[in-house]
Order: structure tokens, then sequence, then C-alpha cells
């Protein structure tokens, strides 16, 4: 399956002719957080977490259940209001801003819920984002053949979304997500309920992303693959990042095993 031309990808991104892999980091973050902190009935919930990601890198967003986490990845996503701190994207201080003016500055969100319309087909469910765009029909349907064809979902235009595997769903989804040419993709549970191939296959399809150019934040319970997916990772245990660094060295950390791993986690 060949991924992600030029026309798929943000102005900025670099193109590549042979398909390998091409490293795009960046040394400045495209998104950072500054000390964010919200509480929920008098209770700091998120306490002064600072995170960063860059262009050219996958960073996971980690912890136990009622750590934090999903309140800070909420917080960057725009669904929650911070009670202080602040989130700055490609040198903007975006914290008050609605979902969809981050959208627009090339933030693109796949949520953690079914985000396709079951009845319409993928075609449908396509261009259903791309007449929002201030695109011609002409650019719109230059687009639309882009993305079925690059993430080889051609075949399956015709198809309502209702009649698609767990996992061609999810490419779907990733689709949408694409549509807007967004710089920055951040990723709600994206292994949830899928099957191990699936898995593989969403794995491929964010890694080739991040090789584009993209920075992608992801949060999701399948710590094994995410680990497996992450260039860095935090880890966030009552509120307040606790370890930043490889996924892979994870492991060797005695406080993660402690608190989040276990004793007989391995990848």
């Amino acid at each position: 399956m060949k991924l992600f031309p030029s026309v798929l990808l943000h102005p900025g991104a670099a193109t590549l002719d042979s398909g390998a892999a091409v490293a795009h980091t960046s040394t400045k973050p495209l998104l950072q957080t500054r000390d964010l902190v919200k509480s929920y009935r008098g209770k700091a919930v998120v306490n002064g977490v600072s995170i960063r990601v860059r262009a050219g890198e996958i960073v996971g967003l980690l912890g136990p259940n009622g750590a934090g986490k999903t309140t800070t990845f909420n917080m960057v996503v725009g669904v929650v209001a911070p009670d202080a701190g602040e989130v700055i994207y490609d040198n903007h201080a975006i914290t008050r801003e609605p979902m969809h003016i981050r959208a627009r500055r090339g933030i693109g969100y796949l949520t953690q819920e079914p985000s396709v319309f079951r009845k319409l087909t993928v075609e449908e469910n396509l261009v259903a984002i791309l007449e929002t765009l201030r695109l011609t029909r002409q650019e719109q349907a230059v687009r639309l053949r882009s993305l079925l064809e690059e993430l080889d979902l051609a075949r399956l235009a015709s198809s309502k979304a209702y009649q698609l595997s767990g996992g061609e769903k999810r490419r779907l989804e990733i689709t949408r997500a694409l549509v807007t040419h967004p710089r920055l993709l951040l990723l709600d549970e994206p292994f949830s309920g899928i099957d191990p191939i699936a898995v593989y296959e969403v794995q491929k399809i964010v890694r080739r992303l991040r090789d584009r150019g993209l920075a992608i934040l992801i949060t999701d319970h399948n710590v094994r693959e995410t680990l497996k997916l992450v260039d860095r990772a935090y880890l966030i245990h009552h509120g307040q990042v606790v370890y930043e660094g490889g996924g892979a060295e994870m492991l060797q950390d005695p406080r993660a095993r402690e608190i989040y791993l276990g004793p007989e986690f391995n990848m």
C-alpha cells in the first residue's frame, strides 16, 4: 500500500520519491503545554503538566486510570478548558480557542468514539468534510481521489460505513482526520476495538505520517502497542509528569514499573 504523497500533506511537508523513511524531527516543539492545571470539586486532577511534541515525532501520553492523562489530552484537544497554564501550537497560544479554530490552524483529531457516518458511503464520509473547505469542485475531486487511493479505500468507496470491518472503519476515521491537511494529529485510543492485524496497519500508517513530518500525540490503553510505536512518552501519575523519555526506556524505569507497568510487563 503506497501512502501519503504530497497532495495529502500540509504544505510544509517534505515528499519522498523513494518511499523510504526520512527523519523530519524539528528541534522546536510544534505543540507544547506549560504548567496545565485542572481541578474538579476542589481536587487537582492535572497539576502542572508540561509536554512538547515536535514535527516528525510520535509522542505517547500514558498513565493509570484517574491519573490525569485523559484530562490533559482533552485540554490539548480543546474540549476541556484549563484552570491555569497554556497550550501553545506553532508559537500561538490556543488555550482558549475552540476546536474548529484549532482545526483551521492545522490540528487533526481522531476521537475515541466512532466518528464516521454509518449510513453514508466511504466516499460520502470524506466529501462531507471536503465540502466544508475552501476548495473548488475540481480540487475536492483531486483530494478525494488521492485520499481514497493512498489509504487503500478506493475499492470500498461505495460501501456503507456500517459494512466496514473494525480496521477498515479505523482507516476511514484516520483518513477523515487527514482531509484538512493537519500538521499535528491527536489520536485518542486508535487501537481500541480493532484486531491485531488492524493495529499493525494503523501503526504503519502513523509511522509513515511521522516520517512525512507530522507531529503526533497519542493516548491509548494498549500500552504495549503504544510503546512500540512512540518515539517518546510521558507518564502521568496523580496529575503530574513522573517520566519523560523513550518508550522502550520506560521499561527500565523503576517508578514506571511500580505505578503503571508492573513487574512482569515486557515488550
